[in-house]
């Protein structure tokens, strides 16, 4: 399978991701964490639903020779890069220095253009700065297309309309569903199919430093979850919000990988965490995670010893017992 490898399909056929389920022992109760993996999209991640979405809502406005800008962190640039490439259209990725590795090479692989920002914006990250970026290139190129992950509202549809009616076949009516926040995309989106069709509890999940739903700003370290700014799409008023710091995100992500065998990435150990915490505090006996992405891009980051002593990242393991993983149809 092409995400396995490292590259995309073209053009992405996003969706029909899996659900594992992992039966589970914490503070003396037994539960189950119900993990969608959206690392089976084509390109990696959860963001290739994004991707599709905001390239259609601006396909037809486009000059391919001066093509689509975008911010990024790292999923949603690759994805939208593969939908650039494969339609002869230029990319160009504004970046920053938390972007992974892995996910550098693969934007260089499928020709995106890279402009760095390495000026950190005085809220914990880059994004401000990033956006003033694009914003000057937009000023620079007028025909320039920008997908504005941020205020475009084909965001929250992609998941109200694709990712949620997907899960609500895979868990039951009744689920507490958690959901990593940073544009908050994702999470007005299954909120907003929520409402409407199912009983679920939908919470996000963001961690500490993140201005995403309207906690202080802070320095944060994991890409792909919080953010500089308040979400257009989502708040604190909304539902519930849990936060994580990023030791515990960590220690949920080697948890998972030496317990279970389930690689993800650091959003997604946000989520694990939450929910763990969630299963032992209140009693819970059933969470859902919506992963937004695997391992491959934190190889050199979460998942390496070196990198974590180099920040001050000290995980304590979670005091859970992984008893068994059901693939099902994996």
């Amino acid at each position: 399978m092409s995400h396995a490898r490292g590259t995309c399909f073209v053009p992405l056929m996003v969706g029909n991701t899996p659900l594992v389920a992992v039966r589970l022992r914490i503070g003396g109760r037994t539960a189950t964490l119900r993990l969608k993996l959206e690392s089976f999209n084509p390109c990696g991640s959860m963001k290739d639903r994004t991707a599709v979405a905001l390239y259609d809502s601006v396909a037809d406005k486009l000059d391919p020779a001066v093509g689509i800008v975008e911010s990024t962190s790292g999923n949603l640039g690759v994805a939208l890069a593969s939908l650039a490439r494969a339609n002869r259209v230029r990319f160009t990725a504004v970046v920053d220095p938390r972007v992974p590795s892995a996910a550098l090479h693969e934007l260089r692989r499928l020709d995106a253009t890279l402009v760095l920002v390495d000026e950190e914006d005085g809220r914990g990250g880059y994004l401000m700065n990033r956006l003033r970026r694009v914003r000057e290139l937009l000023a620079e190129q007028p025909a320039l297309c920008w997908t504005n992950q941020y205020d475009n509202p084909a965001n929250p549809r992609a998941h109200q309309y694709g990712t949620a009616p997907e899960l609500a076949a895979q868990v039951p009516a009744d689920s507490v569903v958690l959901v990593a926040v940073s544009t908050g995309g994702t999470l007005a989106g299954i909120r907003r199919y929520a409402a409407a069709a199912t009983r679920w509890d939908v919470r996000g999940v963001d961690v500490y430093g993140s201005y995403a739903v309207g906690h202080v700003p802070g320095r944060r370290l994991l890409p792909g979850i919080g953010s500089s700014q308040r979400s257009q799409f989502a708040s604190a008023f909304d539902g519930p919000t849990e936060r994580v710091g990023t030791d515990e995100a960590v220690a949920a992500c080697l948890w998972l990988l030496e317990s279970c065998g389930i690689g993800v990435g650091a959003s997604a150990g946000a989520l694990v965490s939450a929910a763990l915490r969630l299963i032992e505090r209140d009693g819970l006996d059933d969470v859902v995670c919506v992963c937004p992405d695997g391992a491959r891009n934190y190889l050199s980051t979460v998942y390496s010893a070196a990198w974590r002593r180099a920040h001050g990242v000290d995980p304590a393991p979670p005091a859970a017992v992984c008893e068994s993983v059901d693939w099902g149809t994996l």
